[in-house]
């Protein structure tokens, strides 16, 4: 199981990625909203925002419940994916990473990974 510090890491280096991404491209597709990212195996949430600017860092939240997007993924998973140790359509699909977000999301997030 990873800890705490490696997936704050791998959470830096999915962000990192996504500021990679062509900046107009990147704001066509994105809306404002907010993303909890829950790691049950480790009883941590953390909020990040996500604009046409990029993402911002990820910090802690008491209310995991609290974001307009929300992602679960266990610790392992989280540090493969940043790893490229895992793809993120696979993991979705195996039940390995969860996503519960409206469906104009998942389009628009689809479209940027």
């Amino acid at each position: 199981m990873a800890n705490e510090e490696e997936c704050r890491t791998a959470l830096e280096v999915i962000r990192t990625r996504l500021g990679d991404v062509d900046a107009d491209r990147f704001a066509q597709h994105v809306v404002e909203r907010t993303i909890v990212c829950r790691i049950p195996d480790l009883g941590l949430a953390l909020r990040s925002r996500i604009h046409a600017g990029g993402l911002e860092p990820f910090e802690p939240t008491d209310d995991p419940r609290a974001g307009q997007v929300q992602v679960t993924v266990g610790s392992d998973d989280l540090v493969a994916l940043a790893n490229d140790e895992l793809h993120a359509a696979r993991a979705w699909a195996t039940g390995r990473l969860k996503i519960e977000a409206g469906v104009r999301d998942l389009l628009r997030l689809r479209r940027l990974l």
